[in-house]
């Protein structure tokens, strides 16, 4: 029993062992390291160097090599610094900056862009200021590409004069790389808060991307909302001097509003916020959105943003999308 036993240990070495060198040759494949064949040489050097100590185990240098080996990627990865002075995309190159000034917020390069196609736009910017007492309102919206598991989540900020400022944390992708949802379990994007017009967050997934989109109005109290509203603030300004990586798994766009809204533990590990198709559900369940006596699917059918084939997105498009927004539509 005990050689099954100590067979069964060793084993379960060798995967721990092989699960950790493939983190570790993905973590080099996903950095941002250059030039990018010291990246690619990077990812293929050191599964081979810890397959060599493992074919020659019984070796008296083999086991010192191979945990200097992980000690010597440990200390890179763990001190490899986010940056903010990347060749960024182009939609990604300009970080907003909030200030906060007797109760009035002061906000920089809020983004507008003007999209033609999805790879043709031109990007604007301006600076606005929002006062707290004059936020009046939140939304959750969804935007569904594919299938209903998946989807990505983010917050839109209604105020007393009919603006509406949408916030959404998002990766920050460099020009020299095309998106991957694998790299976001390493450190390859940096964290960035979208801070936008409607006409831009959402419509470019309304009418640019004909995604499913959806807007709920959440039922919080003017206290919360403000609580909110300036966390997001603060996380904007500390970003521009404190860049943070992205993290598909513990910070990515539904846990980063988990965190900004201060919520437990047990909300942020719920599978509805893995599976972020589902938030809008799990919110739903926590009595956190104005359902007007509503089912689940009754109220999903209702926050539908629905938009004619040919719609762009005109200075009216937040009151337009609303006024999409059907009370009596049955359930689907």
């Amino acid at each position: 029993m005990q050689t099954v036993w100590s067979k069964l240990l060793v084993w379960a070495g060798y995967f721990f062992l092989v699960l950790a060198t493939a983190f570790a040759a993905a973590a080099f494949y996903y950095s941002t390291v250059q030039p990018t064949t010291l990246r690619l040489l990077l990812a293929c050097a050191f599964p081979a160097c810890i397959m060599t100590t493992i074919v020659w185990r019984k070796k008296r240098w083999s086991k010192p090599v191979c945990g200097g080996l992980f000690a010597v990627f440990l200390a890179w990865y763990l001190t490899d610094p986010p940056r903010n002075d990347r060749d960024w995309a182009k939609e990604y190159a300009v970080t907003a900056d909030a200030t906060l000034t007797n109760r009035v917020a002061h906000v920089t390069n809020v983004r507008n862009i003007t999209y033609r196609t999805t790879e043709e736009y031109t990007p604007h910017y301006y600076t606005a200021d929002y006062a707290l007492d004059d936020l009046t309102s939140l939304d959750l919206v969804t935007s569904y590409w594919a299938g209903e598991n998946i989807a990505h989540v983010f917050l839109s900020f209604g105020f007393k004069d009919g603006r509406h400022l949408a916030m959404s944390i998002e990766t920050r992708r460099q020009k020299r790389f095309d998106y991957s949802a694998i790299a976001g379990f390493f450190h390859h994007y940096e964290t960035f808060y979208v801070t936008a017009d409607e006409r831009d967050l959402i419509g470019v997934r309304t009418d640019i991307r004909k995604e499913r989109v959806y807007l709920y109005n959440l039922a919080l109290s003017a206290q919360s909302r403000e609580r909110l509203f300036v966390s997001y603030l603060q996380e904007i300004h500390k970003l521009n001097s404190h860049p943070a990586w992205y993290n598909t798994l513990t910070d990515n766009c539904t846990t980063g509003i988990l965190t900004r809204a201060q919520a437990k533990l047990r909300y942020r590990l719920d599978w509805r916020v893995l599976l972020s198709g589902h938030t809008a559900a799990l919110a739903y369940d926590l009595g956190l959105l104005n359902t007007n006596g509503m089912s689940f699917a009754q109220l999903k059918a209702h926050s539908r943003i629905t938009r004619p084939d040919n719609a762009t997105p005109q200075d009216t498009y937040s009151q337009d999308i609303r006024k999409s927004l059907t009370p009596d539509a049955p359930a689907k």
